[in-house]
């Protein structure tokens, strides 16, 4: 346990490996191998890529990634691929697109399933992004899966959360209006060679018009072709300034404080939900507890305030 966080912090990719495999397959050396890692966080800017699916996302993380890297700045890609909910496979297929980084050392790439989280995050993601900053890692992008209104949840692991759409996908603002709208400190319009792109800009501009909440940053809407390399370094400077503008202002040492409130909360809720699983679901005594609510002798509020007393004693 102590080797795998000594070699990591020692620069070792194959302990990096080893430990994000430990946090997402919930090895039992996990907890104490990020109790290892945690005083060395902290250090790493957060860059969020989110977007409803076919925005290109994973083409322009890896133009993104190699801005970042010709400015002398390491950088670690987080995936999140959708997982099955039946079998728990996924797809993986970031790594296929981004095939021109494996082989620079100064990029570490990891795909991760979502697990069933409902946010398109999984709940192991928090800790495979400490785990890039305990390396060293200068920047960590979080590319989401594409599944619409839930990429809200991306504001819980990022310092700048940029929201990549592209025109012609029908009813443009109809994937954004209700949650991504809020969370986007950049908007950003792939594939802008398309017909459609100024109109979904205009439509973007006015939306932000009608917000109605004065804000010191507005976000700002860029425009790229991320196949081609086009508005990408401008893009990046973007992220770079809205950075300076965050840190500037103590907005980030905000949102960083939100981010170590929301991971707690997530990781008591995660260890209470393992407790309640060993203590009524594996010995099967929920099963009891089912036919007794059926059977309509008790109340599933009753139950659960039951169980919750029982806890805490």
């Amino acid at each position: 346990m102590e080797d795998i966080a000594k070699e990591l912090l020692a620069g070792n990719r194959l302990a990096l490996s080893r430990t994000i495999t430990a946090i997402e397959e919930e090895f039992e050396n996990a907890t104490a191998i990020m109790q290892q890692l945690y005083p060395h966080t902290g250090h790493a800017y957060v860059l969020g890529i989110t977007g409803p699916p076919g925005a290109g996302k994973s083409t322009l993380t890896d133009k993104i990634a190699k801005t970042f890297r010709n400015m002398g700045k390491t950088v670690g890609i987080v995936a999140i691929d959708p997982s099955s909910p039946f079998t728990g496979g996924a797809i993986l297929g970031d790594r296929i697109r981004m095939n021109s980084l494996t082989l620079d050392e100064g990029v570490f790439i990891r795909s991760m399933g979502t697990r069933g989280s409902l946010g398109g995050l999984s709940h192991k993601t928090a800790d495979a992004v400490k785990a890039l900053d305990a390396f060293g890692i200068d920047v960590i992008i979080v590319e989401t899966v594409g599944v619409g209104q839930s990429e809200v949840d991306i504001v819980k692991a990022a310092d700048t959360t940029a929201v990549v759409l592209i025109p012609g996908m029908g009813d443009d603002i109809q994937a954004i209006k209700a949650g991504i709208l809020e969370i986007g400190d950049i908007f950003t319009i792939n594939k802008a060679d398309h017909d459609g792109a100024d109109k979904l800009a205009t439509e973007l501009n006015m939306m932000l018009d009608l917000d109605g909440v004065m804000k010191d940053w507005r976000p700002p809407i860029m425009k790229c072709v991320g196949n081609q390399n086009i508005g990408v370094k401008e893009l990046v400077d973007k992220f770079e300034e809205h950075r300076a503008h965050i840190e500037a202002n103590g907005e980030l040492a905000k949102r960083r404080t939100e981010r170590v409130k929301n991971e707690l909360l997530d990781l008591l809720s995660s260890r209470i939900e393992s407790y309640i699983r060993g203590k009524i679901v594996d010995n099967g005594k929920i099963d009891t507890m089912v036919e007794d609510i059926k059977a309509r002798t008790t109340d599933p509020y009753t139950v659960a305030a039951d169980i919750m007393q029982s806890m805490l004693k």
